[in-house]
């Protein structure tokens, strides 16, 4: 760092320091003018949009930048977004300069992508198949990259992948745009139409959905690709969801092949997990649980494994101690199903009932709950089982003591998602919770001590 500090030993002024700024997470910088009164406590965020543009850090430079994006949006241009004072081109990955005068007239797609990344690495080869059918039709379209990479190899491995353009590597303008378009996750990729003004800010997704389809991208096309998506949801039945071209089987534990046709008619879960998650690990038991109960009272009810697992051991080691069917491993319809639902996180837990829709994309939530009460996931039974946890709850004490926690009473709070501190599992609705102490039991644990207490303190009065 090429400027001055406090002292590591002087540990008295920085704690003032913290407390008077009320620095909740670092990096964290405040502004001060000439005088040393404070210009503001966001310093951070205007380095990151502004740079040195952004000096001197008062409100009113800050308002002032802001009209001149504003201003500069309205009056968008293909050249603005992509050209700066240093250049006027951009670069193929075969090391050649294009002038970005030469995508004018085009509808172009500014791919933002960062070559580490999932999401990223799974959708390039989708747009690379719509780009290339694109160019054969004789298409104006063209894309651009704008990489996210730090690291100059690992810009160049990716780009050389993709046949089109890109903005030269840790080029100032990939921040710029970043800014600009307001980015919240990638891939994004921004379409600019013909005229230079923005078409829209992502259709990553559409692309995913419905390949060259999308094309030209405008608010007609996506309207008429609603319609259709509408249309295909109405029309969905399990061997669309399940089938692809000749993979239309399921396997069982001792690895038979269970055809898909003889499902049809069943309430399926499509259970997504992977043997390294550890919150995937702890549901598992519960899920077992809630199987083996819902097929006692409904044999027409099945659950389907879909893994994220990395190989075929930890595939095998986790659905050894499944009761269940799953799709095989390295199947790609794992891959097919994770996008069709867009999964970003598991365990997940997908409902579809005995036409083929989808019934709830939050069975996990509801299993956590209600665990086989919630069956068959309908809003009705839902309905249901809301009703019948609210009768419950009429009939519990209000305040408890228990020895787990002699300190203070627990008071029944209703409680979205905590730990239990008696048993340690996961608990969702009700806890009887000490705010004091952030203490929080489960209804059975906190009910059944003090049942017990009430039954021993009975024994010793009759005696």
């Amino acid at each position: 760092m090429p400027w001055l500090a406090i002292p590591f030993s002087d540990s008295e002024t920085r704690d003032q320091l913290e407390k008077l700024f009320t620095v909740k997470g670092i990096p964290y910088l405040v502004m001060f003018d000439g005088n040393g009164k404070v210009l503001g406590e966001s310093g951070v965020q205007i380095i990151r949009d502004y740079g040195v543009e952004g000096y001197p850090f008062t409100e009113e430079r800050t308002a002032e930048l802001k009209e001149r994006e504003e201003a500069a949006k309205k009056a968008q241009s293909l050249s603005s977004i992509l050209v700066s004072q240093s250049r006027d081109f951009l670069v193929s990955n075969d090391g050649k300069k294009v002038p970005v005068s030469e995508l004018e007239g085009k509808t172009v797609g500014l791919y933002i992508s960062w070559s580490g990344y999932g999401s990223c690495i799974e959708f390039t080869p989708f747009l690379v198949e719509v780009y290339e059918t694109l160019k054969e039709r004789g298409e104006k379209f063209e894309v651009v990259l704008v990489s996210l990479d730090d690291v100059e190899e690992s810009f160049r491995e990716d780009f050389q992948k993709m046949p089109w353009f890109a903005l030269p590597f840790k080029d100032k303008s990939c921040n710029k745009l970043i800014r600009y378009f307001d980015l919240t996750t990638i891939p994004t990729l921004v379409i600019i139409g013909q005229d230079g003004k923005t078409l829209n800010p992502n259709v990553a997704e559409i692309i995913e959905n419905h390949g060259v389809q999308a094309y030209p991208f405008t608010p007609e096309k996506l309207e008429e690709l609603a319609k259709i998506e509408e249309e295909r949801l109405e029309a969905q039945t399990l061997e669309s969801i399940l089938i692809l071209g000749d993979r239309d089987f399921v396997i069982s534990k001792d690895g038979n092949q269970i055809p898909v046709s003889q499902l049809v008619g069943e309430n399926i879960l499509l259970y997504f997990s992977a043997e390294w998650c550890p919150p995937c690990r702890v549901f598992l038991p519960k899920l077992i649980n809630a199987y083996h109960e819902i097929k006692a009272i409904d044999d027409a009810f099945e659950v389907i494994f879909i893994s994220s697992d990395s190989d075929q051991a930890s595939f095998d080691e986790l659905f050894s101690k499944m009761p269940w069917l799953a799709l095989p491993f390295s199947d790609e319809r794992n891959k097919f199903l994770s996008r069709k639902f867009k999964i970003s996180g598991i365990p997940i837990a997908i409902a579809i009932g005995s036409t083929g829709k989808i019934v709830t994309e939050d069975a996990i939530e509801l299993l956590m709950v209600h665990a086989a009460d919630a069956y068959p996931f309908t809003k009705e039974r839902l309905k249901e089982c809301m009703a019948k946890l609210e009768e419950l709850t009429k009939e519990w004490p209000k305040k408890v003591k228990h020895v787990l926690h002699e300190e203070h009473e627990l008071v029944l709070t209703q409680c979205p998602i905590y730990n239990c501190d008696g048993c340690g599992d996961e608990g969702h609705g009700w806890s009887f919770q000490c705010k004091e102490c952030n203490y929080d039991l489960h209804p059975k644990c906190a009910l059944e001590e003090d049942k017990s207490e009430k039954d021993v303190d009975a024994d010793a009065s009759d005696g």
